[in-house]
């Protein structure tokens, strides 16, 4: 059997006996993306080593189109309208979560390690959301009203504040690294450009795609060629991402921003009932390939480092945005609720811990424990906040009332 072949029956055998472990674990109430990455977990390296670490590679792809077309389906959410309703408080939230939850990782580690380059770098990943869980949640149980699209604003955005934040600490972590090696520091120029020029980047790039997609999507009047066309702009953009280490969440999310604030709303209704017809799909795989990466045996290694990231990152998330919500005189639904929403940690947090891994590990001994410590624990405990996380967002969801009865179940 070829190796085509091979992949091929895995991903037959993946999504049918993930659909089944959705279906069960739907029977004690909870969200079908558990099931998932639960069936992950077991076919991973962890069990049955059926995705091993080389499948896992081999698959990265589809990871990259699942987080592509779950930021497409963020922006087709956030027209202008939508925006201005939910007022500036949208932003005072992003920013007090992004920080508090930066700030206390970073003060409970460095009390409990006394090592403040390791610290930092914990800290400046805790910000980084996973949108594709909670948009999961959403479309799966069919949410709808203010608070649903606070949560779309919200997960969307936060990832460019994430990415400062990250830009500008892992600097000074390195730079303090340097030091003890005797080496040169890095400007304080670069600490402002990096990040900067990295956001700046991948809006020219989402504005750049969504345009040109505009011009040429009104050239066709079909669903069906329309769908053609959206695929390959995503597939294109996601593609230029990779190829200049921008953020695929962000330039697909500004193009689908660009796109709802341009079209009929005809159009849009159009686009999303055909995204919303395969999404599913694309949930199975990433949540299933996301459970894999667990590795249970690295588990015991965490310890006290990982406890204290966990607790702190939740009580930064969602004490910061209802401490945001509030200063923002936002809706008191989503004063009360919204936090429930952002916990999903996964493919940005990841993608910044291997930054960490690749950068970190050339300065010496303390670099290399910073960068295996920090992809370790982020993949361990993006896996328990993959779990936690879609559940508690289907529990704010219903106590604001925006999940209807009929899907409750």
């Amino acid at each position: 059997m070829n190796s085509t072949m091979s992949i091929l029956l895995l991903l037959g055998i993946v999504i049918i006996v993930a659909f089944f472990g959705g279906k069960i674990i739907k029977l004690i109430k909870l969200p079908s993306i558990i099931g998932y990455m639960i069936i992950g977990v077991i076919l991973g390296p962890s069990l049955v080593n059926l995705i091993n670490v080389d499948i896992q590679n081999q698959l990265t792809f589809l990871t990259d189109i699942a987080l592509g077309f779950v930021a497409l389906s963020i922006g087709l959410e956030l027209n202008m309208k939508t925006l201005q309703k939910l007022g500036s408080g949208i932003v005072t939230i992003i920013f007090f979560e992004s920080f508090a939850a930066f700030i206390l990782v970073t003060i409970a580690v460095y009390l409990l390690t006394k090592d403040l380059p390791l610290s930092l770098v914990l800290g400046a990943v805790a910000p980084a959301s996973a949108p594709a869980g909670t948009v999961a949640i959403i479309q799966e149980f069919k949410a709808k009203g203010t608070l649903t699209n606070a949560l779309y604003a919200v997960v969307g955005f936060d990832d460019g504040l994430g990415i400062i934040i990250f830009g500008f600490a892992s600097a000074i972590a390195q730079n303090m690294l340097k030091s003890d090696l005797g080496q040169a520091k890095i400007s304080t120029t670069q600490l402002l450009l990096a990040p900067l020029g990295e956001i700046g980047l991948a809006i020219f790039v989402g504005l750049g795609m969504g345009i040109l997609l505009l011009i040429v999507i009104r050239l066709f009047k079909t669903s069906t060629e329309k769908l053609i066309l959206m695929f390959g702009f995503v597939f294109a953009t996601i593609g230029i991402s990779n190829m200049f280490g921008l953020s695929l969440i962000l330039t697909n999310m500004i193009m689908g921003i660009l796109i709802v604030n341009r079209l009929s709303s005809k159009v849009i209704s159009d686009m999303k009932n055909q995204l919303e017809s395969f999404m599913p799909l694309i949930f199975v795989l990433f949540f299933t390939l996301a459970g894999a990466n667990l590795q249970v045996s690295a588990l015991p290694t965490l310890g006290a480092i990982g406890a204290c990231y966990i607790i702190f990152r939740t009580v930064g998330l969602m004490g910061g945005a209802r401490i945001g919500a509030t200063l923002g005189h936002m809706e008191d639904k989503i004063i009360k609720y919204l936090g429930f929403g952002i916990l999903s940690q996964a493919g940005v947090a990841i993608g910044l811990s291997l930054i960490v891994k690749k950068e970190f590990e050339p300065l010496g001994d303390h670099g290399m424990f910073i960068g295996t410590t920090v992809i370790t624990m982020i993949t361990a405990t993006s896996i328990f906040f993959g779990f936690l996380g879609p559940t508690l967002t289907r529990i704010g969801l219903t106590k604001a009332g925006e999940i209807q009865p009929t899907h409750k179940g």
